[in-house]
């Protein structure tokens, strides 16, 4: 856990066990980390989409006595850090779609932040590149990630098994996988989060996958279901979720199952030498 306040916020909230509403108003607090100590419990519902009592039994269910005591410990433990600048223009006002983006690079900023302790995902690297086969799942927003890892992780792993449809099938192809020699499965676990991503996540481990997780948050309802999570933020500004930090959490992750893997050089130079024969790019 990175020492910054959105680190110490996480590790205040871990141990506990939060409500999905409580877990959405954890979600916010560690994304307004720099402004939640000076936040009344009225404006912290507002951001999170939640009533004012709602914050109030958040509090007490992290033993406090009530809002404004938890907003004394936050001062304490959780201090805003320097402001880095305003951008361009000294406290010029940007328009919805530059907010947007500038968004997502904090997002990836907070990524940053987490990857300074390399242990999470080197061992999710470990988990990765030892299972033959190693299932990927991702359904609805989710399954673009799931693709685009699998796409890439096929040049350097010798069996991916994408798993990107639901329904009565998807725990069929987990039992396949499992048979195969499976011992691990790593899941993309987007909001909004399916119903199906939460169950299936459950019955893989029931069948002994270890099961790596990269979801929006580390309180997002997966998070009971997974052996190692690693939280990546998606950004809420615009109409529909962007996922800039996922997709690039995605790709830490290929490079470190890759690390993992002795003839993953290899590979990547096989199919270089065969899309040259083919003439499968242009140049």
């Amino acid at each position: 856990m990175s020492d910054s306040p959105a680190g110490r916020l996480q590790a205040l909230f871990e141990g506990h066990r939060l409500t999905p509403t409580q877990r959405r108003i954890a979600h916010c607090m560690v994304r307004r980390a720099g402004d939640v100590p000076f936040l009344s419990s009225v404006e912290l519902a507002e951001l999170a989409g939640v009533s004012q009592p709602s914050v109030t039994r958040f509090a007490v269910a992290l033993g406090f006595d009530g809002y404004p005591a938890l907003r004394r410990h936050l001062r304490e433990v959780a201090p805003p850090e320097a402001d880095a600048g305003s951008g361009a223009g000294g406290g010029e006002a940007f328009n919805e779609y530059q907010q947007a983006v500038l968004a997502e690079i904090e997002n990836l900023r907070h990524l940053a932040g987490l990857l300074a302790d390399p242990g999470p995902v080197e061992r999710a690297g470990r988990l990765l590149a030892r299972s033959r086969p190693l299932p990927v799942l991702g359904l609805r927003a989710a399954s673009s990630q799931a693709r685009g890892f699998a796409y890439f992780a096929a040049k350097v792993h010798p069996d991916v098994r994408l798993l990107d449809e639901g329904g009565s099938m998807l725990t069929d192809r987990v039992d396949a996988a499992v048979r195969a020699g499976a011992t691990a499965l790593l899941c993309f676990a987007l909001p909004r989060h399916p119903r199906e991503v939460v169950e299936a996540l459950a019955y893989a481990r029931v069948a002994g996958l270890a099961v790596v997780t990269v979801a929006d948050s580390a309180f997002a309802p997966v998070a009971a279901h997974s052996d190692l999570l690693i939280p990546a933020a998606v950004g809420t500004g615009l109409a529909f979720d962007t996922a800039c930090a996922p997709m690039m959490l995605g790709r830490v992750l290929l490079e470190a199952m890759a690390d993992e893997l002795p003839d993953a050089q290899a590979r990547l130079e096989e199919f270089d030498a065969k899309a040259a024969a083919r003439g499968l790019f242009v140049e």
